[in-house]
């Protein structure tokens, strides 16, 4: 079954964490193949909260974009170095491809060839030496075995289709020969003195008693053919070891983790048809044709705690998204068939998540209702956001009984862990909780953080602005950093220089100063964000 992919936005929170994993675990439980990700370094309250609680970090998501790997190629189009010409030619059409990645013993790619090679090796090159096997002839000529006393001859090939005499008198026979000759027992009797490594007998024939006692007493092999002089001479040629004929020993590659967008512009200034694909290890995975490229999976992703484009892991647009579960405004995120998405007016996602364990009546692990429990005490300010609901409370209550803790006391430790700024940059602090909004052909982009030091802060305020200025002249208008004490029970504001008759605006607060204290605004979903998006609409 194809693993589905479960995370949050950018910059993850600990709503977004914990849901990401307590989401999972109801969907593995549900017979899904889910595995919770995250898009970035989570924060030290996340931290606090796994630790606590004993749940391992999930693995980091960089993007979703589709790879060769999800690509229906052709995964094992390849052959072994010792393959004969012939096994080649009839792979590849069997395959219907016109070149096939050679490999060694250890699948690590040697050459790639291709049909037009193999045809200019019978136009330009000489056929009569071989390097090869007896079961390559074999199936060659389609022959029969008579005698073996090798498994492998390298040597040049010589038909005895003149004269007897003339033959025996100007062509002396070397014992790495391959003599290929009728039932003219002169040149058989010839061949064998001269102990050639092997004689191949045309259109059937076989040897009498004599020369077949004669044969084994030299050790000369014998294979007998089916086909006439000509066309057994011309079919041996196709026995060789391929490895005899490879000319291009540095053929363009990619390997299954690029990205097939990257591979389509590549191919396009290569100007090849077939690629070979490797693996990190550089094994050879198979062969890839520009036909293949339009033949593909979309990874597929769950998303808990947002639904904008913006906020979501990069290449999102080439995924497939199967469900979203939030408590945010709708974004813009488009999809091309019917999801389940379960978004609810409630402070936090697992308080949803809760809900749904409920509604598929499947029990709460102490861990999972831990985590679940984190999520809402932070979004929800220990139940204090104006953004709580009576949902939150009720999960609270339960979540808090499956665990053991005691929601206000456990809820304040995690937030003081999560809210000392010490020894973190002041470009750290902004990002660690920073989303962004598209108002019309506006960028907004709000960080908060939750601190009870605003001390620190004030310190470097002018840092803080300086690096609030510098990401407006990125693609925002308007960027706002507001640092959040619920023990005061309000916000502090920073915000670039360019927005501040807007944050005036938003806020009703004429001539507002940096760092300024705003009473009871703590909720970016239902205070912060849509004052200030208000004030935009206005003022475009």
């Amino acid at each position: 079954m194809k693993t589905t992919y479960v995370f949050g936005h950018r910059n993850p929170d600990t709503d977004s964490v914990c849901s990401a994993i307590s989401f999972s675990y109801l969907k593995n439980q549900l017979g899904d193949t889910t595995r919770p990700r995250v898009l970035g370094h989570i924060n030290k309250e996340s931290a606090f909260v796994l630790n606590h609680f004993g749940v391992k970090e999930p693995e980091y998501l960089n993007n979703v974009k589709v790879q060769l790997r999800d690509v229906s190629y052709g995964k094992g189009l390849m052959l072994n170095a010792f393959a004969s010409i012939k096994e080649v030619v009839d792979f590849m059409q069997d395959n219907h491809c016109t070149a096939v990645p050679i490999v060694d013993n250890n699948k690590k790619l040697i050459s790639l060839i291709t049909l037009k090679e193999i045809a200019m090796m019978f136009i330009e090159n000489s056929k009569n030496h071989l390097n090869t096997s007896y079961e390559h002839i074999l199936k060659a000529v389609n022959g029969r075995e008579i005698l073996r006393f090798r498994e492998e001859f390298e040597g040049d090939t010589l038909a005895g289709s003149y004269q007897t005499q003339t033959f025996i008198e100007k062509t002396p026979l070397k014992q790495s020969d391959i003599l290929i000759v009728g039932d003219r027992y002169k040149v058989l009797q010839h061949g064998i003195f001269s102990k050639v490594s092997l004689i191949v007998l045309t259109n059937d024939c076989s040897l009498d008693e004599e020369l077949l006692s004669l044969a084994k007493t030299n050790k000369v092999s014998v294979i007998s053919s089916s086909l006439d002089t000509y066309n057994t001479c011309t079919q041996i040629a196709l026995s060789n070891y391929v490895k005899t004929i490879l000319v291009n020993h540095s053929p363009s590659v990619f390997h299954d983790l690029d990205y097939l967008t990257d591979f389509v512009a590549d191919a396009t200034k290569l100007g090849h048809t077939n690629y070979p694909i490797l693996n990190k290890k550089n094994e050879c995975l198979g062969l890839i044709r520009i036909t293949d490229i339009g033949n593909f999976e979309k990874k597929q992703v769950i998303l808990v705690d947002h639904n904008n484009l913006e906020q979501s892991v990069p290449g999102i647009d080439e995924a497939s998204i199967v469900e979203i579960i939030d408590h945010h405004n709708l974004g813009a995120i488009g999809t091309s068939i019917p999801i389940n998405v379960r978004c609810m007016p409630v402070g936090c996602t697992c308080t949803i998540l809760y809900q749904l364990f409920q509604e598929k009546n499947i029990a709460i692990p102490k861990d999972i209702a831990g985590l679940m429990l984190s999520a809402i005490l932070s979004d929800t300010l220990i139940l204090k956001s104006p953004t709580t609901t009576e949902s939150d409370r009720i999960a609270v209550k339960a979540l808090a009984n499956i665990c053991k803790e005691d929601y206000e006391t456990y809820g304040y430790e995690m937030l003081k862990a999560g809210s000392s700024v010490e020894g973190l940059e002041v470009e750290d602090i902004i990002y660690q909780d920073f989303k962004s909004y598209k108002v019309g052909n506006e960028s907004l982009g709000i960080s908060q953080v939750i601190t009870m030091d605003f001390d620190s802060i004030k310190e470097h305020l002018q840092e803080y602005v300086d690096k609030l200025n510098e990401i407006a002249k990125g693609d925002y208008s308007t960027v706002t950093l507001f640092i959040t004490d619920i023990i005061k029970n309000g916000s502090y504001i920073l915000f670039n220089d360019e927005s501040k008759h807007i944050i005036e605006d938003s806020f009703g607060i004429p001539d507002i100063e940096e760092g300024t204290f705003i009473p009871d605004l703590v909720s970016r979903k239902k205070q912060m964000l849509p004052k200030i998006m208000e004030s935009l609409e206005r003022n475009n």
